[in-house]
């Protein structure tokens, strides 16, 4: 009987299988007593009857000799079971014996014979049996078993309770370096340390725990050969004693490698590819594709990228990439040889001579790129010396990081436009590049060419709105008699584009000048588009010397005619436009007029914020306005506000950008700003300084919203520089009038001006009087210019007409018009003025 009889689970085991022994005519001269518990049998009634006697049906006695493979039915000896039988000597079959009970049983049995030297005649059999069940479940455990160690699909191990290798089979690690005879040896005499101890601490908690591992991946390396080893899946139980104590673990190994690699590559290009799709911004967007691709895929990865990309110009499209290549973005742990020294790349792409040891992708995991002429090129053995007179050197792009010992590039190319590349260096124990990693990189640079060129084509769009924006914004600080103004205006973030913000100095007539700020909801070029429409109509209706609160109504009828004209564009007409937004939201508007003269700031807003006044003695409020409602919604009438400001106030205008930003309420926006205008110290210091330092820092992340900020600090007009007379409503006054302002004019030292000045007062007056009556009322302004008022208590324009030949009258404001430098007439609350202007000489 073989050794491993001994086991309690082989059904012919000593210790629990039935035994008989026949004599050589089949009689049974004895029987155990697990054979009577298994028939239910006693010994004392089977011994010395025949063995026939057993069978369930006794007719079927050559049936079961019958199966060892030999025709004579009269005796036992020299039976032998044919071959593949377990065991020289015997034989092994199935009967159906006859149970106590008197229900059949079905057994398996193995007869062996006892020939040690027998007289003829006296041969003797031992027959064991156990039911068929045990004995068919043993044979398929036994099957198993040597099966699994004779396949080769996978890596078969038994190790004992010290963790040293009973059993392998040959595909135990199909890898460089695994010894071929593996018995007693432990997994630390051929593997690296830390690998080893991996396994070992995972192998010895299986045999603490009786918990089997189930599907556990680690990396496997070989002392003679560390360089990227092998992923394997492990897979481990435990093995018992009959008694129950450990005797050791089973183990399965599967390299899993090559799966491991394709799911990596699939993580590295989703991983990639999210990278790719977070902005706007051609940097960022190379940036963050670096950063995957770094340690994971390269120890070292560099984009260059066309110099004109990086201003949303547009690569030649002849395929050929003969613009100077910058580097753009680097990452990884020799970056910094990258950055020095090797800013610019003039060789084209187009000119690159292959490398003895370069290949290229053919595209079998991840489909062709776009054209042969986008394919990637691979180099291996960088660092080795030539092995032959004719080999060329590697090219430049390859030797750039020290140590590389292998490196890959693929073309950006979008719209069949090359404008860059991608390069990978691998240094150290990093495994040398296949075909399979440069095919990936070949689909990461293709996706991240269409990344990079829409950024490279938002950025282009982007320069036109904000340039175009720009063009529409007054300059930033102006000086004014009435006003020192400073202006800014921050875009909000890359990926939200530019918006609609827009502030506005307007010079108006007697030294007063018009604030405005104003906001179009909505970024890109629509809404741009959309500002400087209303820029344009503020500025018209400002020369018209409206009054705030009239001038916001005429914009909100513009705003709706613009809406309604959107509305009946046909949408399938190509060339109807972009649509405009209008409605609630359309936009915002803040307009005041500050006169240096009385002290006095009129505004009305639509919409908008309220301003911001710091005072003086240093206290900041906002003025209590009653807004209307945005540009666009029309039918609401817009209320005016009138607040006298003390000289050297600042008054704060801004959009709604600055206040709200998702930080707390409006409340708390308006309170940060009114800290900010006390901390940039606007009392004290210039505006064009100051406003940086009220935007500083704000806010700690990207810019939701644009931000337009117009300070002004308000001056008044000395009353030295200004005189006033009331005249009756006599044209003999006409007299007076002129040695009045011929008078004052002396006193101010402008003699130049006297014969202008003479001339227009004296037209001015005498239209007022003739036409209006009276009283008149005759101002002169010195300031940057010197400005001549005439009011009255009529409404009606006055209107300039070509006079006749004929005629003899006709032409005074054709006079004044050709005297001044600028003229017009305004309404007042009691009837109109009519303003001439004139430049004052220089000193």
């Amino acid at each position: 009987m073989r050794a491993t009889e001994n086991n309690q689970d082989y059904p012919f085991a000593a210790t629990n299988t039935a035994a008989a022994l026949l004599d050589d005519s089949g009689t049974v001269l004895a029987w155990t007593p697990a054979a009577e518990a298994l028939l239910d049998r006693r010994s004392a009634d089977v011994c010395g009857r025949p063995a026939r006697d057993l069978l369930a049906d006794a007719g079927s006695w050559e049936a079961v000799l019958a199966q060892s493979g030999q025709k004579d039915q009269e005796g036992w000896e020299g039976r032998e079971g044919p071959a593949g039988w377990e065991g020289p000597g015997g034989w092994e079959g199935r009967a159906t014996l006859r149970h106590g009970s008197g229900r059949e049983l079905e057994i398996g049995f193995r007869v062996i014979p006892l020939n040690d030297g027998a007289r003829e005649g006296t041969a003797r059999c031992l027959v064991l049996g156990a039911p068929l069940e045990l004995v068919a479940s043993w044979r398929q455990d036994h099957a198993f078993t040597q099966e699994l160690f004779l396949q080769g699909r996978v890596g078969l191990a038994v190790f004992d309770a010290d963790l040293r290798l009973l059993r392998t089979n040959s595909h135990l690690l199909p890898y460089t370096g695994v010894p071929v005879d593996l018995s007693g040896r432990r997994l630390a005499d051929f593997l690296w340390a830390e690998d080893a101890r991996i396994i070992d601490d995972l192998l010895r908690e299986v045999m603490r725990s009786g918990i089997p591992l189930i599907g556990l991946n680690t990396t496997v390396r070989t002392l003679d050969d560390p360089r990227g080893g092998r992923v394997v899946t492990i897979q481990a139980f435990r093995l018992q004693e009959p008694d129950g104590h450990p005797m050791g673990v089973a183990t399965v190994f599967t390299d899993v490698t090559d799966h491991e690699r394709s799911r990596g590559r699939l993580d590295l290009l989703y991983r990639a590819t999210g990278a790719l799709g977070g902005s706007l911004s051609v940097l960022r967007t190379v940036e963050d594709l670096v950063k995957v691709l770094t340690p994971a895929f390269g120890d070292c990865a560099a984009v260059d990228l066309a110099e004109t990309v990086l201003t949303g110009g547009e690569p030649p499209a002849d395929g050929r990439l003969t613009l100077p290549l910058i580097r753009l973005a680097v990452a990884g742990a020799e970056s910094a040889a990258l950055r020095t020294g090797t800013a610019q790349f003039p060789a084209p792409l187009a000119a690159a001579v292959p490398h003895p040891n370069a290949t290229e992708a053919d595209g079998r995991e991840f489909g062709p790129s776009e054209g042969r002429g986008c394919r990637g090129e691979l180099i291996t053995g960088l660092g080795t010396p030539p092995t032959g007179p004719g080999d060329d050197a590697a090219p430049e792009w390859a030797t750039t990081v020290p140590g590389a010992h292998a490196a890959m590039t693929a073309p950006l190319c979008a719209r069949g436009i090359r404008f860059g590349r991608l390069t990978l260096w691998r240094t150290g124990d990093s495994p040398p590049p296949d075909e399979d990693d440069l095919a990936l990189l070949e689909e990461i640079a293709a996706r991240a060419a269409v990344a990079v060129d829409n950024a490279r084509r938002y950025t282009k769009e982007r320069r036109t709105a904000v340039g175009l924006q720009r063009s529409l914004l007054p300059p930033a600080t102006s000086e004014r008699p009435a006003l020192e103004a400073a202006g800014l205006y921050l875009p909000a973030d890359a990926d939200s584009g530019v918006g609609g913000d827009w502030f506005d100095v307007i010079p108006l007539s007697s030294a007063r000048v018009a604030l405005v700020v104003g906001d179009v909801a909505g970024h890109g070029l629509h809404a741009t588009a959309m500002m400087g429409r209303l820029r344009s109509a503020v500025r018209a209706m400002a020369d018209l010397e409206l009054e705030p609160e009239e001038l916001l109504a005429h914009v909100d009828d513009m705003v709706l005619q613009v809406a309604a004209e959107a509305e009946s564009d046909d949408p399938e007409d190509g060339d109807a436009g972009v649509p405009v937004p209008s409605g609630p939201a359309g936009a915002t508007c803040l307009y005041a007029v500050y006169d240096p003269v009385t002290r006095t700031c009129v505004m009305a807003s639509a919409g908008h914020p309220p301003p911001a006044v710091v005072s003086p003695d240093g206290t900041v409020e906002y003025v209590e306005l009653s807004p209307g409602p945005p540009l666009g919604v029309g039918g609401w009438p817009f209320e005016p506000v009138e607040r006298e400001l003390p000289p050297g106030s600042v008054l704060a205008l801004y959009s709604d950008g600055l206040i709200e930003r998702g930080e707390g309420d409006i409340d708390q926006g308006m309170d940060d700003l009114a800290e900010r205008l006390l901390r940039a110290d606007v009392l004290g210091r210039p505006l064009r300084q100051a406003r940086h330092d009220i935007v500083e820092g704000l806010p700690p992340g990207r810019l939701r919203d644009d931000v337009t900020l117009l300070l002004a600090r308000t001056r008044v007009v000395d009353p030295g520089s200004l005189a006033t007379w009331w005249l009756d409503a006599d044209p003999a006054i006409v007299g007076d009038a002129r040695h009045l302002v011929l008078d004052q004019l002396t006193v101010w030292d402008l003699d130049e001006l006297a014969f202008s000045t003479e001339l227009i007062v004296s037209e001015l007056v005498t239209n007022a009087i003739r036409h209006a009556g009276g009283p008149v009322r005759l101002r002169l302004i010195r300031a940057d210019t010197l400005t001549c008022e005439v009011s009255d208590a009529s409404n009606t324009q006055p209107r300039m007409r070509r006079a006749r030949s004929s005629e003899e009258g006709g032409r005074g404001l054709y006079i004044v018009a050709q005297l001044s430098h600028r003229w017009g007439s305004r309404y007042t609350g009691g009837g109109k003025t009519v303003w001439s202007e004139q430049n004052l000489p220089l000193a």
